[in-house]
């Protein structure tokens, strides 16, 4: 019989909270799957790296990997850069199986976190001595990371669309911390203009770092244009037990032969609209030159979005072959004035 092993993929922060957080998550997807050998490890910046981890799981006898994405939604990092670390291992370590889960995704359970994260902060805002705002004159703002994936934007605008109608907000944005439009200051300044008595900022991340810290210094500096509005700062998901609840679960699917990623609007295998040159590229990871370089730095910030071959679902591994060379796709919309361009200096 074979001995079964999880790994735990995450991306990886020079944020050294960042990487406490993760590692925080990873002990608590241990302490739910007891039965099993579980290690994790990132696809740059931190230690240990994903080799690393599957070196451990592979020294403690496990002969089938269940490797998870610590990611929200599939973007270039799930579907392409850490199939590309796994496929690789596997060619060099035949002898042990590894298996691709999907990523948390749209899920009840993260819902149900986000909520608590909002609910939290609205409690907070109340007990600070505010005004009562009621939620109708309230607006939620959620913001994504952000990438040049456009199903994985769309997937923040759900999430939104379902904690607004959820909560009864009065109205609902959403915005991204960077690669695609509309980045946080654009966002909220459209929003202030709405007439809301209250904007609720919420991040939905997993983790903390620099562009979560960057999100509430964005909220600060519009907050302090509009004094009128009072501006609450949601907390991020972090390692609520919901999203330890969905981890775990994603590890099931794969035993179960249910971690079927949603490939229907995946610009690598569908003409999606405004990224149609993207179909069919390539499958390859550029994160070999910074993976475990350590914390303490500034943080990355380039897009890392690639294309990958779709001879098989991108929930298992795929034929590649393997090119190292820095090159990203360019993102369609780089130019929006509401995107990357707008926070750079403007000139005299």
């Amino acid at each position: 019989m074979s001995k079964i092993g999880v790994m735990v993929c995450g991306h990886g922060s020079r944020d050294e909270g960042a990487v406490r957080e993760f590692e925080a998550v990873a002990r608590g997807i241990r302490e739910r799957l007891p039965q099993y050998e579980v290690e994790s490890g990132f696809l740059e910046f931190a230690t240990p790296i994903i080799r690393t981890g599957l070196d451990k799981l592979r020294e403690k006898g496990v002969t089938r990997c269940l490797a998870v994405p610590g990611m929200l939604f599939a973007a270039g990092h799930a579907k392409n850069d850490i199939p590309s670390v796994l496929n690789t291992y596997q060619a060099q370590h035949p002898e042990m199986i590894i298996d691709y889960g999907r990523e948390l995704a749209i899920d009840p359970k993260l819902i149900k976190a986000a909520g608590a994260r909002i609910e939290a902060a609205l409690e907070a805002a109340d007990r600070s001595g505010g005004d009562d705002v009621p939620r109708h004159e309230t607006l939620l703002m959620v913001v994504g990371r952000g990438a040049s994936d456009p199903d994985a934007n769309s997937n923040v605008a759900k999430v939104m669309r379902l904690l607004w109608e959820g909560f009864g907000f009065g109205w609902g944005e959403t915005c991204y911390s960077g690669v695609t439009f509309p980045l946080v200051e654009p966002g909220l300044e459209h929003a202030a203009r709405l007439g809301y008595r209250r904007i609720v900022v919420f991040p939905y991340f997993l983790f903390t770092g620099i562009l979560v810290k960057r999100i509430y210094d964005f909220t600060d500096q519009v907050a302090a244009r509009h004094p009128e509005i009072e501006f609450v700062k949601a907390g991020y998901l972090n390692d609520h037990p919901a999203v330890l609840d969905a981890f775990a679960e994603r590890v099931q699917e794969i035993l179960d032969g249910e971690n079927l990623m949603n490939c229907k609007l995946c610009k690598y295998r569908e003409q999606v609209l405004g990224f149609e040159a993207e179909v069919g590229l390539a499958q390859e990871s550029h994160h070999h030159h910074v993976e475990g370089i350590g914390t303490g730095q500034a943080e990355h910030s380039h897009n890392h979005d690639h294309g990958h071959t779709h001879d098989h679902d991108h929930h298992h591994r795929h034929d590649h072959g393997h090119s190292h060379d820095h090159h990203h796709h360019p993102y369609p919309h780089a130019d929006h004035p509401h995107g990357p361009v707008s926070m750079k200096k403007k000139t005299a």
